[in-house]
């Protein structure tokens, strides 16, 4: 079989490496991979990273392959067998942070660092405010405060070294002789107590890691010196394409990606970046597009039912009583969260933006009309615009234009943001604010520091507020809860599927589409069984008062999040409940991110241990028996969810991903539930029974169509829906790709049950040449107008090529 470097995937195979599952597992999986019809392996980070590290974002080097999956000679041997069965590599990079591992000297440039301070050559490596802390990096490493931990330190003054637990810091020189108080005192870096980095951080972290240090990568010395393994890598022919993770962590986004881009010779690129409700990758970015959870949230609300969708979220309210603000509804609850993230978890990066918006204030160059605001007013007015973004973040750049749409979204957030003061006048700190993020207030350095960390901040605030907050309070229908998605408006009409895609096609056709990935919260399996209930909202609400007075939980929000999750991970559907070991993690995990009774910093012991006895005696024991009726009735609409939703990720516009284990029915929860290491079928013929089965022969022919046709899928192709006509239209969904391959799938199959069927309804195929046929059944002949109910006799859904087309 033979492959083109140059050529963009058709679809690509995730693998999550680690230790688990290094290169040589991911080598044995070459073959059956090959012949499911993947053009490509994606690949999570190889680089050096933290010891044990289950998924390699915590990045300790750029410069070798991560020994812990084989080296790089495992890699190249896995590239060697994958492009001797055809198939190319994509590697997922992290040009955002290092991690602050322990011991430290895993990190060698962070170690430069802490040993030489400011002077260092890696100093511009890393983002650090020098000004705080008497010119010391803030490290929060110790479990107390520093008096109560002295004890536990020892300084090894011939190695040069101090030791506290599993941290080993270097020693400044000419400072070991020193006794050991005065030794911490005269160091380049500050031991501090863990809890200090909320409010006193001096250096720019992933979102609230501490233990992930920003990367300043807009430095062309840092960039070359962090990319150089991966684009020898590229050079040398062992990988064809690249992922880039978290872009908005980065200073100026599209600068990066236009030196990448002539780093790499245009590779095939795609960035992780998550698009708002309406919001377009920035059109200057030279990036074949998004990682795909815009496709996500398109293909997941065209199977969730809206009316359905709006007597779930009342059956929650009903039931769990919940306040506006925290849970009870999405606006409220995402304002809500937004705010006590930015005042409490970003506190220390909100901080630092103010130090220097005083700075643009009462420095000698600035125009009198910025003199004389207060810290306190720039500070509420930086938080009140914040809050009030509704997509991560702006790409202004001080001395250029700001792109319209961001100098028209700032400006929204300024006018609400006026109301916070109670003096007009010194609402004029918010326009102060909105210029400075949008580059207006002239091209220093204290300009280019503010409109950055602005962004920077706001990407972080809009991950951890809706992501990692109010994903987790407001939950009446948690396959809504994605990231990505919007679950104020879960649902998406056809016609609102169709225009994105259409979109897509013309804009970005060789942008990537995901359905399940390493970060997603649920897996799509799992979200199609909890959409499923918005086909029947009365029945969930009946039986969640039932279970209540069977099982009653520690509080009735959690008792709600807890059974629907059980019911998407399988719950009720073979008589067995699911594992406790796997669904009290994830139910804990949602407890700690929302906030409402319990958190990681601060948790309630005595409420998670009856969480835990909750989820296990409850949906993880014989109640959930209860669920087995329900199940039942929702199990045609599940199969047609599943399906549906495979077919349309594998024959949309884009590039799909298909996250490994996902050409079968798999059903996994959030991280570290989805980073099992998969267990590959020896050979191609094993094959599943069931829906399971289903869904590997329908995603192995779709793959393989792509890959062998990737004219009818690629950057050249069309999109053409495909209306049905009758009475049950609404319900079918198809359109066609450059006129050889048509998509048929079935929508909300009760409500069309409910409705008398498909009955008159047909759909009327693309005329001229051969006659077409149904891959999936075997069915041919099919020409002009069909009717659909004959079309999808076999099942609910169908894609067609024509006879003898493949």
């Amino acid at each position: 079989m033979t492959r083109d470097s140059s050529a963009p995937p058709t679809a690509t195979y995730r693998l999550q490496l680690q230790p688990a599952f290094p290169f040589a597992a991911a080598e044995r999986a070459v073959p059956y991979l090959a012949a499911l019809g993947a053009s490509h392996l994606h690949l999570s980070p190889v680089l050096e990273a933290v010891p044990g590290s289950t998924h390699g974002y915590d990045v300790t080097g750029h410069d070798a392959v991560r020994a812990e999956l084989g080296g790089e000679e495992g890699l190249r041997s896995l590239a060697a067998t994958a492009h001797a069965h055809g198939l190319g590599l994509v590697l997922d990079i992290v040009p955002n942070h290092m991690a602050l591992p322990a011991p430290e000297r895993l990190n060698g440039p962070l170690w430069a660092v802490l040993r030489d301070g400011p002077a260092s050559p890696y100093a511009p490596w890393f983002d650090i405010d020098w000004s705080a802390h008497g010119g010391r990096v803030l490290l929060p490493v110790l479990g107390g405060r520093l008096g109560d931990e002295l004890a536990h330190f020892r300084a090894d003054r011939r190695a040069g070294v101090l030791h506290y637990h599993d941290h080993v810091l270097p020693l400044r020189p000419g400072t070991e002789h020193l006794p050991l108080p005065q030794l911490l005192d005269a160091q380049w870096y500050r031991p501090a107590w863990w809890r200090l980095a909320r409010t006193e951080l001096n250096y720019r972290r992933f979102f609230t890691v501490s233990e992930l240090v920003a990367v300043r990568v807009e430095e062309p010395e840092v960039f070359e010196a962090t990319h150089a393994t991966v684009l020898r890598l590229l050079r040398e022919g062992v990988v064809d394409g690249l992922r880039v993770d978290h872009p908005d962590g980065l200073a100026d986004p599209a600068a990066y990606l236009r030196r990448l881009d002539e780093a790499t010779g245009g590779r095939w690129t795609v960035v992780e970046k998550i698009l708002g409700p309406g919001e377009r990758l920035p059109a200057g970015w030279p990036a074949a597009g998004t990682t795909g959870y815009d496709a996500l949230r398109h293909v997941d609300g065209l199977f969730t039912d809206p009316a359905g969708a709006e007597e779930l979220t009342a059956a929650y309210r009903a039931f769990a009583a919940p306040p506006a603000g925290l849970g009870g509804q999405w606006p409220a609850t995402l304002r809500r969260a937004a705010r006590h993230v930015i005042t409490h978890e970003l506190s220390a990066e909100t901080e630092r933006l103010v130090r220097t918006a005083v700075r643009l204030c009462e420095g000698s160059a600035c125009p009198s009309g910025l003199r004389d605001h207060a810290p306190w007013a720039l500070r509420t007015a930086l938080r009140e615009i914040l809050v009030r973004l509704p997509v991560y973040r702006p790409y202004a750049t001080p001395g250029r234009p700001a792109a319209p749409e961001d100098a028209a979204m700032l400006e929204e957030a300024a006018r609400g943001a006026r109301a916070a003061f109670a003096v007009p006048e010194e609402a004029a700190a918010v326009d102060v604010v909105r210029d400075a993020a949008l580059g207006r207030l002239g091209d220093g350095p204290e300009q280019r520091d503010f409109c950055a960390r602005f962004a920077q901040t706001a990407s972080a605030l809009r991950a951890k507020s809706v992501e990692d907050t109010a994903f987790y309070r407001y939950v009446p229908l948690l396959s809504a809860a994605e990231v990505g998605g919007d679950p104020g408006r879960p649902a998406v009409t056809p016609e609102e599927f169709h225009a994105y895609c259409a979109r897509t096609q013309a804009e970005r056709p060789l942008t990537g589409t995901v359905l399940s990935t390493h970060d997603a919260k649920r897996s799509a399996d799992v979200r199609a069984r909890i959409a499923a209930l918005t086909a029947r909202p009365a029945r969930w609400g009946e039986l969640m008062d039932e279970l209540w007075r069977r099982a009653p939980g520690p509080d009735r929000h959690v008792a709600w999040q807890a059974w629907q999750t059980a019911f998407g991970l399988g719950a009720g559907t073979d008589g067995e409940p699911v594992a406790a070991d796997r669904l009290v993690p994830a139910v804990l995990k949602s407890v700690r991110e929302a906030g409402l009774r319990t958190t990681w910093t601060e948790p309630d012991a005595a409420y998670e241990e009856a969480v835990a006895g909750f989820v296990t005696g409850g949906p993880c024991g014989p109640a959930a028996r209860a669920l087995a009726p329900l199940a039942g009735e929702l199990a045609g609409a599940v199969r047609a969810h599943v399906l549906g939703a495979a077919l349309l990720h594998l024959t949309m516009p884009g590039v799909p991903d298909v996250y490994m284990g996902t050409e079968r029915l798999y059903a996994a929860l959030v991280d570290p539930d989805n980073r099992r290491p998969p267990a590959f079928p020896e050979s191609s013929g094993q094959e599943p029974a069931g829906l399971s089965g289903e869904k590997l022969r329908l995603t192995r022919a779709a793959l393989r169509l792509r890959r062998e046709h990737p004219r009818w899928f690629g950057a050249e192709a069309t999109y053409e829906p495909l209306p049905a006509g009758g009475p049950a239209a609404a319900h079918c969904v198809a359109f066609a790709r450059t006129g050889a391959v048509v998509t048929v799938v079935t929508r909300l199959p009760l409500r069309l049950a409910a409705g008398g069927g498909w009955r008159d309804t047909v759909l009327d195929l693309p005329p001229g040449g051969a006659a077409w046929r149904d891959v999936l059944s075997g069915r041919g002949g099919l020409r002009g107008r069909v009717p659909v109910a004959e079309l999808l006799r076999e099942g609910p859904v169908a894609l067609l090529v024509r006879d003898g087309g493949e």
